[in-house]
C-alpha cells in the first residue's frame, strides 16, 4: 500500500513538472523577441550592465553547464547566468568526425547568421564547428548546436524554457552592436583539481592547450583574442609585423606581449603549479612536500602541466631579465590592462618562419588583454584517428523527420 501511495505522488509530480512547463511556455507569444526576465535585467543593472551589453559563454561537460557572461561598464565580465544543460553526447573530448556523435570541445565563434530562430529545436544557434583549428586537423562535422528540445546527437541541448532566455542573451548583445561573441566548448572546469584528475586521459595535451585561454580569462574577465597557427590555438598573441598573418597550418609568426602582463601570467603559473603538485600528491597518497616525489609519480614523459607551459613558453620567448615583484596579484594585471594595451610591447616573440604578406594590421588597442601565450609544439595528440567506416547517423535525433535545425 505504501509503494502504491509512492507511485501515485511520484506520478502527479511528473504530471506537475510537465504542466509547469507548459505553463512557462504558454505566455510566450513571440519566442523570438520574447524579453529576458525581469529580475535578470535587475541582476544586470546591479552589475553596472544593460541588456545591450556584450556576452561570451562557457559551457564545461563533465559539470554540464552552460554560463552566460556579460560585460560590465568597465570592460570586464561577469558572469550573469548558468544553466544546467539538459543533454550532450559524447564523452571528454573534442569532436572529430561526422557522425561520431561527440559535442566539440574548443573556441568558437558565433556570429548574427549562425542564430536560427527557425529551429526544429525551438530555438538555436550554430557554435561554427569546425573552426579554423578543426579544419587544419581534417575534422568534419555540420549542424553543430546549442539548442532547445533536450535531445542531442553531438550538440548541447538545453530546455525550451533555458534557450529561450540564452537566445535572448545573444540577440539584445546583437542588437546592442556585438559582431559575434566568444563560446568556449571545455571538457571540465580547468582548475589543478580537475587536470591532475584527468592526467592519463588521451586528450590530456590538447586539453592543456585550451588551459592557457582558459587561464587567460581567469586572470583578466576578458574574452581572449583568439588566432590559430602551427595547428595550435594561441591566445592573445600580436603579430609584431603589421602584415603578419595567422595562418592555422603555416609557422607562428613573430608576436608580442606587455612584459607586465606575461610576468602577471607567470605569477599565475607558478601559482597553479604548486596547487597541480598538491593535487596531484594528494589522488596519489602521497603527503606533500616530498622531495622529487611527484617527478617519479607522473607518466613517463609527462610533466605537470605549468611546467609544460614555462617548458614551451621558455623555447619561443625571448624576456629580457627584469626584476619582477615578488608577488603580482591577478586584480594588480588587469588594472594595468589599459595602460599597457595603449604602450608599445616590449616582449617579442622571434618567427619561427618568414611570415606570409597581405594581411590587415592588428592594433594592440584592440586587444582587450594581451597576456603571454606558451605556444605548444607537438601536434601529435591533435590529429584525426583513423577514419572509421561511415555511420549512417544524422546530427540531429531520429525522431526528427524535418530538415531544419
Amino acid at each position: 500500500m505504501r509503494w502504491h501511495r509512492l507511485l501515485v505522488v511520484s506520478g502527479l509530480c511528473l504530471t506537475l513538472a510537465a504542466c509547469n512547463s507548459g505553463d512557462t511556455l504558454s505566455g510566450v507569444s513571440n519566442k523570438v523577441e520574447h524579453p529576458l526576465p525581469t529580475k535578470v535585467v535587475n541582476r544586470m543593472k546591479a552589475y553596472d550592465m544593460t541588456e545591450a551589453s556584450p556576452i561570451m559563454m562557457r559551457i564545461f561537460k563533465e559539470e554540464s553547464v552552460l554560463e552566460v557572461w556579460k560585460a560590465k561598464a568597465n570592460g570586464r565580465y561577469e558572469k550573469i547566468a548558468e544553466y544546467e544543460i539538459c543533454k550532450w553526447s559524447g564523452e571528454l573530448g573534442p569532436k572529430r568526425a561526422e557522425g561520431d556523435r561527440q559535442a566539440p570541445e574548443g573556441f568558437y565563434t558565433v556570429n548574427r547568421h549562425q542564430m536560427n530562430p527557425n529551429s526544429s529545436y525551438y530555438l538555436s544557434f550554430n557554435l561554427g564547428y569546425p573552426n579554423r583549428f578543426d579544419r587544419a586537423h581534417g575534422r568534419t562535422g555540420t549542424n553543430l548546436m546549442v539548442h532547445g528540445a533536450c535531445s542531442s546527437a553531438g550538440c548541447y541541448s538545453m530546455t525550451d524554457e533555458q534557450v529561450l532566455e540564452i537566445y535572448a542573451f545573444a540577440r539584445e548583445a546583437f542588437k546592442g552592436g556585438q559582431d559575434s561573441f566568444q563560446v568556449q566548448a571545455l571538457p571540465f572546469r580547468m582548475t589543478a583539481e580537475n587536470m591532475a584528475r584527468h592526467r592519463d586521459n588521451p586528450n590530456y595535451e590538447f586539453w592543456e592547450m585550451l588551459k592557457v585561454g582558459y587561464d587567460h580569462f581567469e586572470l583578466t574577465k576578458t574574452p581572449p583574442k583568439v588566432d590559430v597557427c602551427n595547428k595550435q590555438y594561441v591566445f592573445n598573441q600580436v603579430p609584431t609585423e603589421p602584415n603578419a598573418v595567422f595562418d592555422a597550418s603555416a609557422a607562428c609568426p613573430a608576436t608580442s606581449t606587455p612584459e607586465s602582463l606575461q610576468v602577471a601570467y607567470q605569477t599565475y603559473v607558478q601559482d597553479y603549479e604548486a596547487a597541480f603538485q598538491e593535487a596531484l600528491q594528494k589522488q596519489l597518497g602521497q603527503k606533500p612536500g616530498r622531495s622529487g616525489a611527484l617527478s617519479r609519480l607522473l607518466p613517463a614523459n609527462q610533466s605537470t602541466p605549468a611546467s609544460a607551459a614555462a617548458a614551451s613558453a621558455a623555447a619561443v620567448t625571448a624576456v629580457p631579465a627584469v626584476a619582477a615583484p615578488a608577488v603580482v596579484a591577478p586584480e594588480a594585471a588587469s588594472a594595468a590592462v589599459a595602460a599597457e594595451a595603449a604602450q608599445p610591447a616590449s616582449v617579442t616573440v622571434p618567427a619561427e618562419a618568414s611570415a606570409p604578406t597581405a594581411a590587415t594590421p592588428v592594433s594592440t588597442t584592440a586587444l582587450p588583454v594581451p597576456v603571454a601565450n606558451p605556444l605548444h609544439t607537438s601536434t601529435s595528440l591533435y590529429a584525426a584517428p583513423p577514419q572509421a567506416p561511415a555511420e549512417q547517423v544524422a546530427e540531429r535525433p531520429r525522431w526528427s523527420l524535418w530538415g531544419r535545425n
